[in-house]
């Protein structure tokens, strides 16, 4: 099953592709992806790499959490789901008086 792990503290230069060989020295990697800022497309500082298995992912925090990268000691660990996301607000309609 694969497993999903939180990268924080990363590069602001780091791309998708340069997460995904950190990574593949301790396992396979599914998928890695850095997370974009929607309305600059800078990176916000973190992102989720998913490996194959529960044993890469063991690996793979053991190995990196808390190396340095590009001079930066990144954050590595399980991703968690928001238990309480924010909800979405709605933009309100305002009606104008008669």
């Amino acid at each position: 099953m694969p497993t999903k792990l939180y990268v924080g503290n990363i590069p602001w230069s780091q791309t998708d592709e340069d997460l995904e060989l950190l990574f593949q020295e301790h396992g396979t990697v599914v998928s890695a992806e850095v997370v974009l800022d929607r309305h600059t497309g800078r990176s916000r500082g973190f992102a989720f790499v998913v490996m194959g298995s529960e044993d890469e992912c063991l690996r793979a925090i053991q190995a990196l959490d808390r190396e340095e990268v590009e001079g930066r000691s990144i954050v590595v660990g399980r991703a968690h789901r928001t238990r309480n996301p924010k909800p979405k607000r709605r933009k309100s309609k305002t009606r104008a008086a008669s």
